[in-house]
């Protein structure tokens, strides 16, 4: 008989759980700085977007700030010209002037924008700059997060973080002050009679600023920006990128003093990894190209000044093309290859749309009329006994200067205006003008008729319009 004890089933075998993340674990960037042609390219691209970003809302032209954004009084100012709602249209062409520049430029030379003028790499290098004076050089960073807290490394910190809360908070009251006139926003400030929404706007744009640039940096291109994942859509092989030439760097390895003449041969890569160390994001361009690139050339800079110091030539990391590589192309050669279809095309369509914008801009009337009929009454008969219809116009003023400006209304016979048919309107102003217009009762068709109102600045025959409108005959 078998034995009841054997005849159980052994228990199951314990299988250990693997856990597995969807997301890399963070880890601390700690870019070192570097010094070379594109690290000055870089800080001057950097000096000149903020000098145009904090200083040309304190520009004042003809009496007012020079580029203002308005909201509340619903125009827009950029030096001479003043722009209103009816104005959309060129907010549209600037919006498809940007996307096809970007187009261009990546196609030519990769995620050049994110490298130097993008405003999470602008601010990352200024916040960074701070930290670098304030906590020292990468390994003197890397030691002081590692000690326990104390009174240098509050010390430290505090002073650096301060200092970050100071550039963010001057950058989200300079952004407020392009939609609030910058003067009145910092009295306002001064006497703690800000209003919500400035106060919202400051605080949030700091509070981005602050987070994003001083703590996620590199995280922002990884994990958050779209144009790092469609960026391959604009790139082909010819197109300029940060690339490393494994024929001139492979095999790589330290360079030893007493090396056997029977040694393998190196490459001109010592494998120093100071490329890694000056890499904003914390890729190895060796591996080849990788979306988190930013095209900053930090590790150009770097690999050149490592390579003077071991006596090779420059250029084992350089702006090229897969082409290039493969095919051994020569500067003129890379060059020439850069014009081809796509950027020409871009090229074309941006040249086309920067024209027209231009033309429109150089023609456009700074004068718009609105006509708007009364509606409580479609047509009356006047004392005189002509039929009358009542207008509502409202005329804006879209110069610089003052104008005075004639009505005139036409489109049927004997047709004339009743009422004020000389206006003044101040620069950068609208007034809204009501006006009567008469015509005898068998001057058209009976119903419906079109008519147009022609308003024009006296003295400026080029300024003028004219609007549709209808005239009710019963």
């Amino acid at each position: 008989m078998t034995d009841v004890a054997s005849s159980k089933a052994s228990p199951p075998k314990t299988v250990p759980i693997k856990v597995v993340g969807l997301y890399e674990k963070h880890k601390t960037v700690y870019a070192r700085s570097v010094n070379g042609t594109f690290n000055s390219w870089r800080w001057a691209m950097v000096l000149i977007t903020q000098a145009l970003f904090y200083g040309l809302c304190w520009i004042e032209w003809n009496g007012r700030q020079a580029v203002l954004f308005h909201i509340v009084e619903r125009k827009f100012y950029i030096f001479g010209l003043v722009f209103w709602p009816q104005d959309v249209i060129y907010l549209a062409v600037l919006l498809v002037i940007s996307a096809y520049s970007l187009f261009l430029v990546t196609a030519i030379g990769g995620r050049l924008f994110c490298g130097y003028a993008c405003p999470q790499t602008v601010y990352t290098e200024i916040l960074m700059w701070i930290e670098r004076k304030i906590e020292g050089e990468r390994p003197a960073r890397i030691k002081l997060d590692s000690q326990p807290m104390n009174v240098r490394k509050f010390r430290l910190k505090a002073s650096k973080h301060i200092l970050w809360l100071l550039v963010a908070l001057w950058t989200g009251i300079t952004f407020v002050g392009y939609f609030t006139p910058i003067k009145e926003l910092l009295v306002e400030i001064a006497n703690f009679d800000l209003g919500p929404w400035e106060t919202f706007w400051i605080l949030f744009y700091a509070g981005f600023l602050y987070m994003m640039a001083g703590f996620m940096r590199e995280q922002v291109c990884k994990y958050m920006c779209p144009y790092a994942r469609f960026q391959g859509v604009m790139f082909d092989p010819d197109t300029l990128i940060i690339t490393y030439d494994p024929e001139r760097g492979e095999p790589r390895g330290s360079r030893k003093k007493n090396a056997l003449p029977s040694s393998p041969p190196l490459g001109d890569c010592i494998d120093c990894s100071i490329c890694v160390q000056v890499c904003p994001t914390g890729i190895d361009i060796r591996n080849g190209l990788q979306l988190e690139c930013i095209a900053c050339a930090a590790c150009i800079d770097a690999c050149d000044q490592v390579m003077d110091k071991v006596g090779s030539p420059r250029g084992l990391i350089r702006y090229s093309t897969e082409n290039a590589l493969a095919k051994h192309y020569t500067f003129r050669e890379i060059m020439a290859h850069l014009l081809r279809t796509r950027t020409l095309l871009y090229a074309f369509i941006l040249l086309l749309v920067i024209a027209a914008a231009g033309w429109s801009l150089a023609h456009r009337v700074p004068l718009k009329v609105d006509v708007l009929r009364d509606r409580t009454i479609l047509s009356r008969e006047a004392d005189d006994g002509r039929i009358e219809n009542v207008f509502n116009l409202h005329i804006s003023n879209t110069d610089e200067r003052d104008h005075r400006y004639t009505i005139t209304v036409g489109g049927l016979k004997g047709i004339s205006l009743v009422g004020q048919s000389l206006v003044e309107i101040p620069a950068a102003s609208s007034k809204m003008v009501v006006l009567s217009a008469r015509a005898d009762a068998d001057a058209g068709t009976k119903g419906a008729n079109p008519i147009f109102f022609a308003v024009n600045a006296e003295n400026f025959e080029q300024i003028v319009a004219h609007e549709k409108a209808t005239f009710f005959l019963p």
